[in-house]
């Protein structure tokens, strides 16, 4: 017996074999909308950092 598995005569090529299809928001637009998520999450990582932070700072202190 064969390992191959039979594919029948009027299906379709396998998806490794088909083409990637075109993306109608591939480019300059999609690219942005990326940089400005991470300027986003940069900053609010950053922000978060900052606070935690502070609070080591605050209980770090004598009274």
């Amino acid at each position: 017996m064969s390992d191959s598995v039979a594919v029948p005569a009027g299906s379709a090529a396998p998806a490794a074999e088909l083409p990637a299809p075109a993306t109608i928001d591939a480019g300059k637009r999609a690219n942005r909308r990326v940089g400005i998520r991470v300027l986003i999450y940069m900053v609010a990582t950053h922000a978060f950092a900052g606070f935690i932070m502070l609070l080591f700072e605050i209980g770090s202190r004598k009274g």
